[in-house]
Order: structure tokens, then sequence, then C-alpha cells
């Protein structure tokens, strides 16, 4: 085999579930002139950083001197089917019940957590695992080439570095999306001096379904195909800072953190596989919580319940915030 199939076998081997290579060259023009004109439009809200180190954000080699590869992974993070909510509790609706002793029943106000956040912190994970994978490659290259890894929080564009490469489509919900294992996944990347042969693109779109977009709760997804982040829940649940205006409030709902409506509603989130690498901690505890829990909480207890998840980055302040939203719209049901 040749260096850069021996990589992408041990990828699989390490846990990724996708696996592919591109050069280190700077994102195709197209691709170039939407960031542009998303960012010029306004449609980041308070996403300053989106505007920072762009020449870096659309030029892998901006990152690292010399590169000219980038290793792109994909780790599948959709959740069990069947994952329980609040512990020892019955789920109706937005609230959580639990049976009383000959008096009805005791309703426990619950916030929805969005998929993604129900696992332990995918940048620390992916990050240990690809330095598995360089490790491996200077087993085997024996040279004196280097190497950056790059997951999410890096100014690098890596849906479309992940479309080069071969891993997937970017979808109308502006997702990464693969045909087989659907729209939720985790990217991370390596960005290298080796020289590896790059995979081609696949041919695969959504261009005949609008389904995620008619799923959007506040209307994100606009009918252009462009994103209005400053609109969309998991914007407004995790990146936003301040008060979130009423009208936009009542539309959240119970989502106390991030919103996957337009992942459920793709039709390749419908067939797509659980995710399969038992190393990736899932909490099932995690896809519900407790409103009233949450409002109650203090800083001690906040950072060691959430030291090894997303979460604990939108701060006690913010949750605290959602938490009270949440409970206001159940309230209102």
């Amino acid at each position: 085999m040749s260096l850069a199939q021996d990589i992408k076998q041990k990828a699989l081997e390490i846990g990724f579930d996708l696996v592919g290579i591109t050069d280190a060259s700077p994102i195709d023009a197209e691709q170039i002139e939407l960031l542009t004109g998303w960012l010029k439009s306004g449609f980041a809200g308070q996403m300053n950083y989106m505007q920072r180190n762009f020449e870096k954000r659309i030029n892998p080699a901006k990152l690292l001197e010399n590169a000219k590869s980038v290793i792109v992974v994909g780790l599948n993070y959709k959740p069990p089917k069947h994952s329980p909510s609040l512990r020892g509790a019955k789920r109706r609706s937005n609230l959580i019940f639990s049976p009383a002793f000959h008096a009805g029943f005791s309703f426990i106000p619950a916030g929805k957590v969005s998929s993604y956040a129900q696992y332990e912190d995918y940048h620390l994970f992916i990050k240990k695992q690809l330095r598995k994978l360089i490790d491996f490659i200077r087993s085997i290259a024996g040279t004196c080439d280097k190497f950056k890894i790059c997951v999410d929080s890096a100014p690098l564009a890596e849906r479309a570095l992940a479309v080069r490469a071969g891993l997937g489509f970017i979808g109308k919900n502006h997702m990464l999306i693969n045909p087989t294992l659907g729209p939720q996944i985790f990217l991370g990347e390596i960005i290298t001096t080796v020289k590896l042969q790059p995979d081609e693109p696949i041919t695969a779109n959504c261009s005949n379904c609008n389904k995620c977009i008619e799923a959007c709760p506040t209307g994100a997804l606009r009918a252009d195909g462009q994103l209005d982040a400053s609109k969309c829940i998991s914007y407004l649940t995790i990146e936003y800072k301040g008060q979130i205006t009423a009208e936009l409030a009542k539309k959240i709902g119970n989502r106390l953190f991030g919103c996957d409506e337009c992942v459920l509603a793709c039709p390749y989130y419908e067939n797509a596989p659980i995710c399969k690498n038992k190393q990736f901690k899932f909490y099932d505890d995690r896809a519900e919580l407790n409103l009233e829990e949450i409002l109650n909480l203090t800083e001690e207890q906040f950072k060691k319940r959430f030291a090894d998840s997303v979460i604990k980055r939108l701060g006690l302040g913010g949750l605290q915030r959602n938490a009270r939203i949440c409970l206001a719209n159940i309230q209102i049901i």
C-alpha cells in the first residue's frame, strides 16, 4: 500500500468513520466567495472571530509553513435512538414526569441538549486520536516532516476541505453531509508537510430537498440558501452574549443548549447509523436536563458537572439564561 492508504487504514483503526486527503492549497474560489459574502451580509452575528485570520481560514498553508497535504477525518456522533431522559422519569412533551403515590404526577421541567453536547468534549477527544495518527505517520515515514492538528476552533474552513477530500457535501443546513453517515459528523484535520495523494470529491447533493429549511424554527435557514446565524437557535443559546429578544426567545421552546431540528429533518439522518466508537464517551443523562437544577447550580457545581463537556464553554450564566427562557416557554404551554 501507499503511504496515503496506510494512513487511511490507521485512521479507521483508531476509530474515525471517515478519512480523506486533499492538498494544502486555498479552498475553492466559489467557497471563498460564499464565505466572503456571508461575512459581509452580517449573518455571522456576534461571531467576530470569523472575520479574524481570514487568510489562514481559507488557506491551510498559512497555518503551517511548506504544508503540502491536509488529512481530514470524520467521526459520526449520531446518538443511540432511545437515549433515556432524566433518570427515573418518563417523558411527555416538554416536561419530565414521574408517578407520585395517589397524587397524580410530579412534573419536572426539562431542557433539551443538542446531540453533539451529549458526548465528552469532541475537541479534546479528536485531538488525542489525531496525535496517535501523527505518531503512526512518523513511525512509518521516518521523516522530519511537520504536522499541525486542527479541530473546529482553529481558523480553517474545514467543511470546504472535507468536501474536497471526498468526505461528503455541504447541505442546505450548512453542515457536511455524508450519504452513508448523514449530517452528524465531527471533523478534524492534520495539516502536514508530507506530500500525499489527494482524493476526489463526491458528486452527491441535496438540491431537490428543502426539509431542513422548512423545519428551522426561526427561519435562520433562508430560502435563498443563506444561513442567518443571528436567528439560529444554536447560535442564540451557545454563541450569543446578552439578552435574547422576546420574539426569538419564544421560538427557542425548551431547547436549552443548541438545536437539532435541521438535522432531524434531513433524510440522510434517518438511515444513518449511530456512533460506533465506544471510546468516545456518551452521557445518556445529558439529552435533557432539569431546568430547576440548572438554575440552582453554583459555579463550582457547574464546572464539576460539565468539566468534560462542550457545555462548559457557555458558562453558568449563559446556561441559566437559557434555562429561564425554557422554563418560561414551558409555563406558557
